[in-house]
């Protein structure tokens, strides 16, 4: 029986892969230099031992094996680790990445390199090895140190822009000829990107909780590992590289209860592929471009690990940490990284690298790896002889610059806030919006022309790109926050700019509405855009539009906290979570109140503060849950409940001068209260699905006007939702947290067959 060359190509190469490793690791030199050491044995430039034959086929595992580290990067990365790394990471990968790729980018036009060669060579010194890097401190034994767990938040973050990087080099290299439309291509793929990211994050966790019990070892390799080339596969038709589909397939993965098991069973599938990888990355280093490059060398692995030193010590500076922590990490991330030579490899398959690179890149890498461990071994010396030979003016400006603590608080001006909140909606659901209409256009409307006339066609498209639309457009003209409030309330100066932006929150649903009209009917069809403005207004507004956002919001954010969630309840048990995050405020009505008068309907707190009054007392007698027409009068005293920015926020617009005790919920439960007849009670219910309110939105299930409790949080598969909107519909499973008399509560919770416990009494 004939044997295909590739099956003695891989017995051979992964053979001599395990040998070269063993002797690697017992002299503690990093493993994945033994690979490329392979490579270079059985490549075509060393005659003296095997060659690989079916060098095609090689190459096409080797780019399999890019797609599967990817994914396992990404399952490492989940977009939580982003906003835990703070700072520091953000602050150092943005300066030490900008800085050393500019550095590169002069040293390859001084030599003479063209200009995508020097983008290129500035992009690969720009990331360091986490595989490295995480080796030398495990050998060095400094894991536990404080500038160790820095690092490793920064290179989470490099990951990141590493990857996109390549997002942005593949479009630059086909878009040469012109700026501008590289740009519009970027930032079309930013919102495709977007769009995919919010799908992908919607759909596969709550896909993997209905099967994964279903599902075997291999059947879960066979799932994940079929998301992740069909993501790569979508990556590529929509213009992103198939690296950016993998490390997206494997975040998504990342942020579920589920990232370990899919980790540990393709973990083994991903070893091999990497051998594979990094032994092809061997077999392209051709010791004669070494040996006639080799002045090129040595300066860029000096310039690597120079530069690295000297902008990663700055971003950990400028982010605030110590001088000697920022030197430390500065020589901890001197090895220019694994990712580099993905990078080299994206450059000369798109043709606009030149591949001498290739190997140049190669060896400057293994030099700075080969440094990295003295380099580590020795910061402390180097941070202490920098401490001492500083000028003392300098060296007092950096310690006074980073020993300020950070005031974590936001001290932004409401305008700031205001501004920042408007940006923010107009951004996310615009490009939903905007993703949306292009996608009716481009791919629904030529769809339906085959089945049905060119009319209908265009209206069926119509009327499903603005049924979307009209689902977006109501949490995009949602202004009405309490900075909103506020800044109106505060001066009749702000009401013009205010009203402002939510016209131009219309007007930009006004431009997307316009797209499917005038590439279907033509641009002259304005009156059909007016229509179309009115319709999806009007949607918006309506009772089922806005259950069905909240619905679909609600198991997003609870997809993307799915981990942390999980994690909480294992480790703290049962989260009490509205006691605590609820708070109340007593105060008395002056008699110099504008609202004096006016019913609470009217003030519309609950709408437009997300503020609630659970009682009021008037001289001797006590109101509990006053319904909507109860007006208000001097010498009340109201009781709001309400989350703490929020309840900050009212204070400010009611009584801002006056000092009033603000308690959690918790704290206000365990005062004494005598009046048991008025005194009102919380108690958590969880809906079985037979009460007469399961499956209805809460503002028509009656819980306040006929039950007399108000629901002030629930909770949905463990995520919690305070201070819920009227239209989020109640469904079997959630956990309502009302508030109401002690009779009523009771009552409510009857229709629980779960409910036995009495309901606890506060004041």
């Amino acid at each position: 029986m004939h044997i295909p060359s590739l099956v003695i190509d891989l017995a051979m190469m992964l053979l001599a892969a395990g040998i070269v490793s063993v002797i690697f690791r017992k002299i503690h030199l990093p493993v994945i230099l033994g690979y490329i050491a392979v490579g270079f044995l059985i490549s075509p430039y060393f005659p003296m031992f095997f060659n690989v034959e079916d060098v095609p086929a090689i190459d096409t595992l080797s780019e399999i094996g890019v797609i599967i580290i990817l994914f396992h990067i990404g399952l490492e990365f989940d977009f939580h680790k982003l906003l835990s790394v703070g700072s520091t990471a953000i602050v150092t990968a943005l300066v030490k990445m900008g800085g050393v790729l500019a550095v590169g980018y002069l040293f390859g036009d001084l030599i003479g390199l063209s200009q995508m060669n020097c983008i290129f060579l500035g992009t690969m010194l720009a990331i360091s090895s986490t595989v490295v890097i995480q080796k030398c401190f495990e050998d060095l034994k400094v894991t536990g140190e404080r500038y160790t767990s820095l690092v490793m938040g920064e290179l989470i973050m490099e990951d990141l822009i590493g990857v996109f990087m390549m997002v942005i080099l593949a479009s630059l290299s086909v878009g040469q000829s012109g700026g501008e439309s590289v740009v519009s291509k970027l930032l079309l793929m930013g919102c495709y990107l977007l769009v995919w990211l919010i799908v992908g994050i919607y759909f596969l966790p709550t896909l993997l909780n209905r099967v994964m019990h279903l599902l075997n070892r291999e059947m879960l390799i066979a799932l994940s590992l079929g998301i992740c080339f069909t993501l790569s596969l979508l990556a590529k038709q929509l213009g992103f590289s198939v690296e950016l589909g993998a490390f997206l397939a494997g975040s998504f993965f990342a942020g579920t209860n589920h990232a370990k098991e899919v980790e540990h069973a393709s973990e083994s599938i991903k070893d091999m592929f990497a051998v594979i990888f990094f032994v092809s990355v061997g077999m392209k280093v051709d010791p004669s471009v070494i040996a006639e490059h080799w002045t090129s060398i040595i300066p860029i692995a000096i310039i690597a690990v120079i530069a690295k030193l000297i902008f990663a010590t700055l971003g950990m500076i400028l982010s605030g940490q110590r001088m000697e922590t920022a030197l430390k990490s500065g020589f901890s991330l001197a090895p220019i990284g694994e990712f580099s030579y993905i990078i080299a490899a994206l450059g000369i398959s798109l043709g606009v690298m030149d591949e001498y690179l290739y190997p140049v890149i190669v060896a400057a890498s293994i030099l700075t790896t080969l440094a990295t461990p003295v380099l580590i071994r020795n910061s402390s010396k180097v941070a202490a002889f920098m401490r001492k030979h500083l000028p003392k003016k300098l060296l007092e400006k950096i310690d006074r610059y980073t020993s300020s603590e950070q005031d974590e608080t936001d001290h932004t001006h409401d305008w700031l806030v205001m501004i920042r909140n408007f940006f923010s909606s107009l951004l996310l659901y615009g490009i939903i919006m905007l993703v949306t209409a292009i996608a009716g256009v481009r791919l629904l409307y030529p769809s339906l022309l085959q089945f049905m006339p060119k009319k209908f066609s265009g209206i069926a498209t119509c009327l499903l790109v603005y049924i979307v639309i009209a689902i977006f457009a109501r949490p995009m003209l949602r202004l009405r926050d309490t900075t909103f409030t506020k800044l109106w309330l505060d001066r009749k100066a702000n009401r013009p700019p205010l009203v402002i932006l939510a016209l131009l929150n219309v007007l930009a649903i006004a431009y997307i509405a316009f797209i499917p009209i005038h590439h279907i009917f033509g641009a002259r069809r304005m009156l059909l855009l007016g229509v179309a403005l009115i319709a999806i207004l009007t949607m918006s507004k309506t009772d089922v539009v806005a259950t069905f956002y909240l619905q679909l919001e609600t198991r997003f954010l609870r997809n993307l906290n799915e981990k942390t969630l999980t994690h909480v309840a294992q480790s703290q048990g049962p989260q009490e979570w509205l006691d605590e995050d609820i708070h109340i405020v007593s105060y008395y009505v002056p008699k110099d109140a504008e609202y004096i008068g006016q019913t609470l309907e009217q003030l519309a707190w609950g709408k437009y503060n997300n503020i609630l009054v659970t009682k009021i007392r008037r001289g001797k007698h006590t109101y509990t849950l006053p319904h909507s027409g109860f007006k208000i009068q001097a010498g009340d005293k109201l009781y709001l409940v309400g989350q703490m920015n929020d309840i900050l926020q009212i204070k400010e617009i009611l009584f801002p001068d006056v000092d009033r005790r603000i308690r959690t919920l918790e704290q206000f439960m365990e005062s004494d209260y005598p009046d048991t007849q008025h005194a009102l009670a919380c108690l958590a219910i969880e809906v079985n699905g037979s009460e007469p309110y399961c499956g209805q939105a809460i503002i028509n299930s009656k819980i306040l006007s006929k039950a007399h409790c108000m629901i002030l949080g629930i909770q949905k598969d463990g995520y919690p939702v305070l201070m819920p909107s009227a239209y989020l519909k109640i469904q079997k499973g959630d956990v309502l947290w009302v508030m109401g008399s002690n009779n009523n509560v009771g009552r409510l919770a009857s229709y629980s067959l779960g409910a036995e416990e009495e309901p606890e009494i506060i004041s």
